[in-house]
């Protein structure tokens, strides 16, 4: 059977800490069935050169991480993944600053990825990339004349043509994901914006309804929406129950019906919205005052990015203003946490 190798930004080392992003957990099954190779960056920054590849082996898979360094973290991950190209996939062209030094450095990160990536290749390795961060990789490891099957899932949205084509660069960016042999998206709308920048914007001719024709070869499109097992997750919530961090949040709540909500602290995940939701709640429906708390568990993150810290400053005003105008003192409506916790006590909630 064919090794499969995960390429991502961050890398998900199991080490008992509370972190579980979602890629990292739609990642895992797929592991834990066959086991593989899975490399990227390990979230250090290098002083000078970057050191050599780190190696850690668990549980059937071989994590293989490389450091970055600072100009190119500044550059790739800060400004070009996170100021650009971030905003425009999630439809907020007013927020994407573009600088050519980025795009150089998200392009050379890319090249960087590619280099170390092809020391661990074998030729009949499965390769399969994630996310907006590595969409160029594919061409790099096509240019070094690596052959392997290689497959891309897209984990944020893909917008309509007329958004793409703002995007400084994109006739160079897009096209990219082409040198894929399957481009994989969240939904149906995802895929069909996609399909329709390659038709139109790019002029690339159908093979059928989800192929099309590619200098070097033919790309496929599907989709292929993320979920979890079910199963597995309802077996970690019930022995979360008995948890002593579980049972202590049952208890504090005194009876009252709890609203939770868990997300990465960011400008596309609508928590100012979901803040005023809660307050207008509160004031139609004030039998609900007393009744219920809303938990909003939000660790931040990319916190030296603008935005991002103009998004915690709404949403901390926001808190304190509901709280203020509805809490007693002895319920506190809106109970805003930004640490993170792990799967299981997340499960047990």
């Amino acid at each position: 059977m064919s090794r499969l190798v995960v390429v991502s930004n961050r890398v998900g080392i199991p080490d008992g800490n509370a972190r579980a992003g979602g890629l990292e957990v739609a990642i895992r099954p797929a592991f834990k069935q066959r086991g593989g190779v899975w490399f990227g960056w390990s979230g250090r920054i290098a002083e000078g050169e970057p050191g050599p590849d780190e190696t850690t082996e668990r549980d059937r898979v071989t994590y293989v991480t490389v450091d970055l360094k600072k100009d190119d973290y500044e550059e790739f991950y800060n400004g070009f993944a996170n100021r650009v190209l971030w905003p425009i996939l999630h439809y907020r062209l007013d927020l994407a600053e573009f600088t050519r030094r980025d795009l150089g450095g998200y392009l050379r990160v890319n090249e960087f990825f590619a280099r170390n990536l092809e020391k661990l290749l074998r030729p009949d390795d499965i390769i399969w990339v994630h996310d907006y961060h590595l969409m160029p990789l594919a061409k790099a490891l096509r240019d070094r004349g690596h052959k392997n099957r290689i497959g891309f899932f897209l984990h944020v949205p893909f917008p309509p043509a007329e958004i793409v084509t703002a995007l400084p660069n994109n006739e160079q960016l897009i096209p990219a994901l082409s040198y894929y042999n399957l481009v994989g998206f969240q939904t149906e709308t995802d895929a069909t914006n996609f399909s329709r920048y390659l038709t139109n914007e790019r002029g690339l001719r159908r093979l059928d309804a989800n192929s099309f024709a590619f200098d070097e070869g033919d790309v496929r499109i599907g989709v292929f929406p993320v979920g979890v097992q079910t199963e597995s997750f309802r077996r970690l919530a019930r022995r979360a129950l008995d948890s002593s961090f579980v049972r202590d949040v049952i208890d504090s709540l005194s009876g009252r019906t709890m609203i939770i909500g868990v997300d990465r602290l960011d400008y596309s995940k609508g928590i100012p919205e979901r803040m005023d939701a809660f307050e207008r709640l509160l004031t139609n429906f004030p039998d609900w005052r007393g009744k219920v708390t809303y938990l909003q568990i939000t660790p931040r993150s990319r916190g030296e990015i603008q935005e991002y810290a103009d998004i915690a400053r709404q949403v901390g005003e926001k808190v304190g203003h509901i709280n203020g105008a509805y809490g007693e003192a002895s319920w506190t409506p809106v109970r805003y946490i930004n640490k993170a916790h792990s799967r299981t006590a997340l499960a047990g909630l």
